[in-house]
This record gives structure tokens, sequence and C-alpha cells, in this order.
């Protein structure tokens, strides 16, 4: 296959579309007949609202295209979703979104997926392949931000806890990050490293990280990059009564993250975000540009936007829908179009 060039594609995202945008008169094919083309979301992390959002953005982009859609959740287990991309070979669908995993597992499970002539998107997992384009929020970035507000708030010396699983493709970008805060910044100093995927993955990491706290208690701020992360991390600092001490700065938003944000005391201070549902919607239409013989990029990247506790009370924010009104890119991005292809209604 010949080598994709690398296009980035951010655009004009923060374009709000209501329920007006519609497809037209003539799709290509397959998209001429699309009740006839099956796709497969295979997926490997599916706890937590992040990913029942990424899961509804998927969905109700498939509605709007008329496409049938098969779900097959792993559930973190990396040799079932290696089996999984063959079953979906199996049943003969006609494309394949490959949501999250781990790079060793699912380099030839992809590889196998392109050979049968299928054609494959990748959400956050590196399966190195130049013929699958990557479809990311441009995590290095959302680490990178949330980063930056951290040593706003906190100054450039700091005793931190950090929350990372290696080997998972969007924390291993966020991890970059990190790393380069800590090079260019000397005096904030890695007190803590804890982290793990065992379900439920909030409780699990509570666990963990209420040891280190209690072990460090000069830790004044963590920063943990995924959502569920954040959530143990503020479940273990509310227990050992350092909430009012410490901040804590994440990635990844949903409802129950906005109302734990937004609690009298909270520690969690900020996150980095892009609309999970949107990140879906996204993927299901760069994969229905590959089925029509059009190129998405060998990266499709969903600008993400900084959210601070600040911001959420001052707009007296309570759910996602309220973040969408006063943050237009939550609604829409402007990534992977084109002028056939419906969106879903808002």
């Amino acid at each position: 296959m010949l080598r994709r060039y690398f296009i980035t594609l951010t655009g004009a995202a923060g374009l709000a579309l209501g329920a007006g945008a519609a497809i037209a008169q003539e799709a290509p094919a397959p998209f001429d007949a699309p009740q006839d083309v099956t796709i497969a979301l295979v997926r490997y992390l599916s706890t937590g609202d992040f990913f029942q959002a990424y899961l509804s953005g998927v969905e109700t982009q498939a509605e709007a295209l008329g496409v049938n859609l098969r779900v097959l959740d792993s559930r973190q287990d990396a040799a079932l979703q290696a089996d999984m991309v063959d079953q979906a070979i199996a049943l003969g669908v006609d494309g394949i979104i490959i949501q999250h995993g781990l790079t060793e597992s699912m380099r030839d499970a992809a590889q196998r997926a392109v050979d049968a002539g299928i054609e494959v998107v990748a959400f956050d997992v590196n399966v190195e392949n130049d013929a699958i384009p990557q479809i990311e929020q441009s995590d290095y970035l959302l680490g990178k931000l949330a980063l930056e507000q951290a040593i706003a708030d906190n100054g450039e010396s700091f005793a931190a806890g950090y929350v990372y699983v290696p080997g998972i493709a969007p924390l291993d970008r966020r991890h970059v990050a990190w790393e380069e805060v800590k090079t260019a910044h000397p005096g904030i100093t890695e007190a803590a490293r804890i982290g793990t995927l065992d379900n439920p993955i909030a409780n699990a990491n509570a666990n963990q990280a209420r040891a280190a706290l209690q072990a460090n208690p000069t830790i004044s701020v963590f920063f943990a990059p995924y959502n569920e992360f954040a959530k143990g991390v503020k479940i273990a600092a509310d227990e050992v009564g350092m909430s009012a001490d410490m901040s804590i700065y994440s990635a990844d938003i949903s409802t129950a993250d906005i109302a734990l944000m937004r609690e009298p005391g909270s520690a969690w201070k900020a996150t980095v975000a892009t609309n999970p549902a949107v990140v879906g919607e996204v993927s299901v239409r760069a994969l229905a540009l590959m089925l029509a013989g059009q190129d998405p990029g060998a990266s499709v990247i969903v600008p993400p936007t900084l959210i601070t506790q600040a911001f959420l009370n001052d707009q007296d924010i309570r759910n996602m829908e309220d973040l969408g009104e006063k943050m237009p890119q939550f609604q829409h991005a402007d990534v992977a179009m084109a002028d056939w292809i419906a969106l879903p209604s808002r």
C-alpha cells in the first residue's frame, strides 16, 4: 500500500451545526445504498463516562449515515480484542474502528483486516500501520495544557503525584508532556507514581492514591490525565482530608465529572478535553471517507479545550449540554467532513 501523507485535520472546530445539516443528493458508493454497509467498533476500554459518550457518538453518526453497526467489546482483554477483529473480518464487515488497545496485540490483527480488504481506522491505539489513519484528541496537547494550568495555579515548584499506565497510546502521548514539564521545571518533583486499569478504574486508583497521599503528605498537585484516574484521586483526597491542600489536573470530561469538579471544596481544579461523543462521530466519518475512496489523512485530530473549575462555576455549567452551549467546539468538530455525509441532529 502507498504510504499516506501526514495530514492534520484540525479545521474550524467550534462551528455549531443544528438539526438542519443534511446529506447531499448524490452520495458516492457504497453510501448510495448505505443499508448494505456494515462497520464494526472493536473496543478495548469501555468503563466510564468517556467511553459511553464515545460509543454514543459512533452510534449516532452511523445512524445518520444509515449504515449497520456492530459493537464488539473486549472489556480490557487484549487477546480477546485481537480475536474480535478476526470475528469482524469473518462477519464480512466493510470497515472497522479499533478503539484503544495495546500495540503488541493489535498490530497483527489490524494488518489481517487490511489484508482482507477492510478499511480500518484506529482511535487512540498505535497499530503501526501506514494504511490505518489515527484518530486522536491531540493527547500531547491535552497533557500540556493541563500541566500549564497546574503551573499557572501552583508556581514552578511543587511535589506532585502522577497517575500513569504505560502501553496505552493516549496515556503514552500525555506522558511525553509530563516528562517535558519536569525537565523544563526542575522545581517540580514526582513524589509518587501510581496507576492501574483494573475495574472499576476510579476505585482501583483511589486505593493507590490513598496510600500515596498518606506516604507523601507534601503532595500539592496530582496530575491524573484521564478522568477515571482523576475521580480516583479525588476520592482518596476526600477520604484522607487533603482536598483543601491539593489540586488535581486531568484530561477528559463528562457530566459526572462536572458535578465532581463543582462540589464545594473540590480539589479537581481543571481538565482538558474534547467531547467524546464528537470524537466518536469523527471516527465514523473518517472511516466513511475511506469506504468512499477518499483520504481522511494519516492523522485525524480533534482539538481539545482547557476547562477550569472556575469557568464551570462562573458559567453555572451543570452538564455536557451546558458546556456545549458555552463552548461550541463541544457540539461539533469540523473534522473528517464531506458534503455527502449526514451529521447527527442536535
